[in-house]
Order: C-alpha cells, then structure tokens, then sequence
C-alpha cells in the first residue's frame, strides 16, 4: 500500500475517533503529498524514496518549531508540534540510536578513507544516503567530527 493510501485511511480512522491531533498532523502530510506530486516537472506518483524525504523533512520542520516554542515558553504550541511529531513518525523508518549511528559512521569513515576533519563532506554524502529516515543529520554531523577528532 502506498502512503498516499495508507494515510487516507488514517484520515478516515482519525475522523471516526475525533482525534484532532492525528487528523492535523496527517492532513499535513496528504497535503505535502498532493504538492509534491503536483509540482511543476512531476510524474504524479512518488517513490518510495521521494515519501522518506517528505516525511523526514515534515518532521525536521517539526522539531525545529517544537525547539523554537519550548525556547519561547509556550506550551500549547509546543504540544502540538509534539503529538505531530508522534504521528509523522509512525511512516518514518525506526529511528537509531546514537551507538547506532556511531557504529555505522564508524564503517563509513573506514570505507570512504577519510582521516581529518576537513572531509567532513565525503562521509556526510554517504552517511545521509545510508541512513536517510532513520536518524537526523545534525546528529550525524556531530558523531562524524567527533569521531574524525578523536
């Protein structure tokens, strides 16, 4: 089943439940969607591919406004940003945990031959296109410069 689909039928199970919270942060995501298979130059179906990157990015967004409200004191929004978050990330991959990635970094840094900090640049490309989905890549930046330091 396609995500398009699959959250369809969410959109109809959230409306039945009168889950406000679920059926806002799915009818974000239907709505990047239908964008992105409309845009100017596309095919009008999305791989599978193009849906991890939407619902990374829609999440990404999530979190940066999540971070913003708890900065600026305001709970109600940051609560909602919150239970989106929830929901985006029921379609996204399992996320990874830090020994995780590090593990991986570790084999790419062997694999790609980078010694210094300086290329840096060369195990970001490789490290995003492997774990694309599955953690956020301020969190693989920061594991690869401490490991090229250390």
């Amino acid at each position: 089943m396609t995500l398009k689909k699959r959250i369809d039928e969410d959109i109809k199970q959230a409306m039945r439940d009168k889950n406000q919270d679920t059926l806002r942060a799915l009818r974000a995501i239907k709505s990047l969607i239908l964008l992105e298979e409309t845009k100017e130059g596309a095919s009008g179906d999305l791989s599978a591919d193009d849906e991890l990157k939407l619902l990374t990015k829609a999440a990404k967004q999530r979190r940066d406004s999540a971070s913003i409200y708890e900065q600026q004191n305001r709970p109600d929004l940051l609560e909602k940003e919150v239970a989106e978050i929830a929901v985006i990330e029921k379609y996204l991959p399992q996320q990874l945990s830090e020994e995780e990635v590090k593990a991986k970094l570790v084999e790419i840094i062997e694999r790609v031959g980078a010694k210094s900090p300086a290329e840096i640049g060369k195990i970001m490309g490789v490290a995003m296109k492997e774990l694309a989905g599955q953690t956020d890549g301020k969190v693989v930046q920061t594991l690869a410069k401490s490991l090229l330091v250390g």
